[in-house]
């Protein structure tokens, strides 16, 4: 899905800059690198699969195997899902190369080991953030008939604060100066654009507003389920 939307901006920005050569900072070639970076990082984000497993066994009965066994529920199901991000790490890059030889675009791509390094912590703090998003929205199957429609609503909210439909460069200044306060604007247009050699000023604040976010999701994870799991019978709901 992630490549089939890469594809239609790839025709629509190649008819916008068939008029222009500069769209808010972005050449052609930059504008489409962009849209492969992202949907390479999007991919990588298999959370949403498992809040949505959290949500299904909660509700079927089959969560308290989890919570009989002397282990982080949490931090089981973060390894799980970087087992599948890892297992389909490999697809995703095969993906994003092929993609650059269709478009057959000058790629753009940084080569500092310092931006890189910072862009993979980064990646990494914004992934555990959407972890942690979509465990909160799971467990919440503990009060709530169904979760669904909260996944649907997060889902679609997703594609634009985090960069994926579009790069966020092109909101007015003041809305990108809101977005930097909270982490979606880390997770997928800041490593995107740092990979491309952009925004490497912004490396410092976005490690310290994902350190913050993810601190303070992972106490409201723990208070909330702490809370919440008091309701489960185990055997469904």
């Amino acid at each position: 899905m992630y490549y089939f939307k890469d594809y239609l901006a790839y025709v629509l920005w190649g008819a916008i800059f068939d008029n222009r050569a500069v769209v808010a900072g972005f050449t052609f070639n930059t504008m489409i690198s962009y849209y492969i970076i992202g949907s390479f990082i999007a991919q990588l984000d298999q959370s949403s699969g498992t809040g949505g497993q959290i949500s299904r066994e909660i509700r079927g009965g089959q969560f308290s195997k989890y919570m009989v066994r002397p282990m982080g529920v949490f931090g089981y199901f973060v390894s799980q899902t970087v087992g599948v991000s890892v297992f389909l790490l490999s697809f995703n890059l095969i993906a994003a190369v092929l993609w650059v030889f269709v478009f057959r675009v000058k790629f753009v791509i940084s080569y500092n080991p310092f931006t890189l390094l910072s862009t993979l912590v980064i990646c990494g703090l914004g992934l555990l953030f959407m972890m942690q998003l979509n465990f909160y929205i799971g467990i919440l199957a503990f009060k709530f008939l169904d979760t669904g429609m909260f996944m649907m609503i997060k889902d679609n909210i997703m594609q634009f604060v985090t960069g994926s439909l579009i790069p966020l460069g092109l909101l007015p200044t003041l809305v990108q100066d809101i977005m930097r306060y909270f982490p979606f604007y880390y997770i997928i247009y800041l490593p995107s654009m740092l990979l491309m050699g952009e925004n490497e000023g912004e490396i410092t604040v976005g490690l310290v507003t994902l350190i913050i976010w993810n601190l303070a999701f992972w106490l409201l994870n723990k208070l909330t389920y702490k809370r919440l799991r008091t309701k489960y019978d185990g055997v469904g709901i």
